[in-house]
């Protein structure tokens, strides 16, 4: 069928090792050079390199270093490999409830070249342009012949591109992941770091190697900025930050949308218009339950698919539980406050994006599938077959009280110093723009969980749950070997997402309004806007990295390793840090000297950011 549109360019199918003629097969993976196509008619692509990986709500920070990308595709197109792709080259933001998963984070970044925010990650983007340089001075080689493998060790070999007429490419490569190894090409010794490659373009000179970084790298930080209100308080003339306040009723709000004995799918039922549904029931307590006369407390017990919970009785939030992104089914098991009488018993199911990956995922679902409670006179009470009554979504996103059409259609009440801690809270609050024009980031470190908007624009879901502070974390990644996701992880006991993206196309310069619906509680008040800068640049380049120079090659020289420092646009290095010229270690923002060190080293340093200051103030004058 697809192939009978005659859409006019071939038809691909990634990780399907059976894909009929003509359809080309493809690879997505950390590593595509082993990999070959089903038919000797059909290219080598890789369709997804993965340069990062993604996030989950409650876990570690995954990183992927560097070299070890740029191994990767040295080794894809080493060995015959024809087009490649990165997934992601340019991270991004799942905005609105669009994240996958489950429990994947609204921030997308994948630790890409290029950030969430648009800015360039340093020095994983450099050096993978460096990469692609190298490949390029390669290129009439690389096009016009087949390699032919040569063996330089038990885990060196070398792929020679050569057409016989005197244009020559080669790849030098040392897959031991620990130990680096001298190998002898064509007469002439090389040294080959451990898990790396060698380009050279000529097959004399080398002007890459993945293991050598050579690019700037940056620090970056979110700077924060108060939200500013666009209002002016007229007994005053000062401006004065005014909430809009409006809670949710735990439970059925409006008329029920159906009632029935157990319970059902959550997915099937909300039909993902929403991330929330509302199970529903009561109980009468006997005046005569030992509970009452100890003032002791019953024990709520609950299952679930996943993917998370809030539990309220009589329209207080008695917990909440959560599954994660290995495994979305829970148990929740809290102590409960039960009064004599009637108690209302209201339960806050709610997904965390739908799962998009592994076969047959359309039948996992979400939801309840037990509710008991422990500790009364006759010993459990089970739930799970009373009768359930059901209300898809929030009042508030029904009559979207977070779009500008939608914000009069409720009661707010307004107040300068809105309730904290208060769950089921929708918060509006009009703030100015954030100044400047940096990518912006909404801090929530200090919210629990929920939803938020500006202007109407859906910015996500926040969650700044945070990961265990006693699971393993590194403090540097180790390039060498193969990457796997759990490989190299830092951020133990931090939130895993604190920023939430918030394009600067979305803002006006006033009148902004940001608009938060809170689940179970948090501090409106410390909500802030973060500028996101880049506030420092570092270099560590050695006499042995090569440099990607055309000159050198096409005359069969040799480039001078040299290091090289660019701000972002419109601005300057305003001092030099620290300078070195020696053997010095650490990593950017935290070197330090070492035995060997040159003490006129940032004396020279100075002496360029001088003159290129004053470069800079010519030809601004001179303009």
């Amino acid at each position: 069928m697809a192939v009978s549109q005659n859409i006019g360019v071939p038809w691909i199918m990634c990780q399907q090792d059976d894909a009929p003629d003509p359809v080309i097969n493809t690879c997505n993976s950390f590593y595509c050079d082993q990999f070959t196509p089903n038919s000797p008619n059909k290219p080598k692509i890789w369709t997804e390199n993965w340069p990062g990986w993604f996030k989950t709500f409650g876990a570690r920070d995954p990183h992927r270093p560097a070299e070890d990308v740029a191994f990767s595709v040295a080794r894809f197109f080493q060995k015959g490999g024809s087009v490649h792709n990165y997934y992601m080259y340019h991270g991004g933001t799942n905005f609105g409830r669009t994240s996958g998963g489950p429990f994947i984070t609204t921030s997308y970044d994948y630790e890409a070249p290029i950030d969430e925010y648009g800015l360039p990650r340093l020095p994983k983007w450099g050096h993978l342009k460096e990469l692609h340089k190298a490949i390029k001075l390669s290129e009439h080689a690389l096009l016009k012949s087949e390699p032919t493998t040569l063996s330089l060790g038990p885990s060196q070999e070398a792929d020679v591109y050569d057409d016989g007429s005197e244009v020559c490419a080669a790849f030098l490569a040392n897959l031991d992941d620990k130990t680096d190894k001298n190998v002898v090409f064509r007469n002439v010794s090389y040294h080959l770091p451990s898990w790396s490659v060698s380009i050279l373009p000529d097959c004399k000179n080398v002007v890459f190697n993945t293991a050598k970084v050579g690019s700037q790298a940056s620090l970056v930080e979110m700077m924060p900025e108060e939200l500013t209100p666009s209002v002016t308080s007229p007994s005053k003339g000062l401006k004065a930050l005014k909430w809009d306040v409006f809670v949710e009723n735990a439970g059925i709000w409006g008329v029920a949308d159906f009632a029935k004995n157990g319970f059902v799918d959550h997915i099937n039922t909300t039909k993902d218009a929403t991330d929330y549904l509302w199970y529903t029931t009561s109980i009468i307590v006997g005046e005569n339950e030992e509970f009452l006369k100890k003032a002791s407390h019953p024990v709520l017990l609950i299952e679930s698919k996943g993917h998370a919970l809030h539990a309220f009785v009589n329209q207080e939030l008695q917990g909440s539980a959560s599954g994660n992104g290995s495994h979305s089914p829970f148990k929740f098991e809290s102590p409960i406050s039960l009064k004599a009488g009637k108690n209302e018993i209201a339960l806050l199911s709610m997904t965390v994006g739908l799962q998009n990956a592994g076969g047959l995922y359309e039948w996992v679902g979400a939801g309840l599938t037990s509710v008991k409670i422990e500790g009364l006179n006759n010993g459990t009470m089970d739930l799970s077959m009373s009768r359930w009554t059901y209300k898809i979504g929030l009042q508030g996103e029904h009559l979207s009280i977070y779009k500008p059409d939608g914000l009069n259609s409720i009661n707010w009440v307004s107040t300068s110093e809105p309730p904290k801690n208060q769950p089921l809270t929708w918060y509006k609050v009009v703030v100015d723009s954030p100044s400047g024009n940096e990518p912006v980031g909404l801090d929530m470190i200090h919210m629990g969980k929920g939803l938020a908007w500006l202007n109407g624009e859906e910015i996500g879901r926040y969650w700044p749950i945070k990961s265990s502070e006693h699971e393993k974390c590194v403090e540097e990644c180790d390039y060498r070997g193969k990457f796997f996701p759990d490989k190299c992880l830092t951020g133990c006991g931090e939130p895993t997402q604190r920023w939430y993206h918030v394009p600067r196309s979305w803002f006006k310069p006033s009148g902004n309004i940001l608009v938060i619906f809170e689940e179970k509680g948090g501090d409106p008040t410390k909500i802030t806007f973060s500028k996101r800068k880049i506030s420092g640049l570092c270099s560590l380049i050695a006499e042995d990295f090569p440099m990607v120079d055309q000159a050198p090659v096409r005359k069969g020289g040799r480039g001078k390793s040299a290091a090289h420092l660019k701000c972002p646009k419109n601005t300057l290095i305003s001092n030099v840090k620290f300078a070195s010229f020696g053997n010095p270690t650490g990593k950017c923002g935290s070197y330090s000297m070492g035995e060997c060190h040159d003490p006129n080293s940032t004396l020279a340093v100075e002496k360029v950011r001088l003159l290129q200051l004053q470069l800079y103030k010519w030809v601004k004058n001179h303009r």
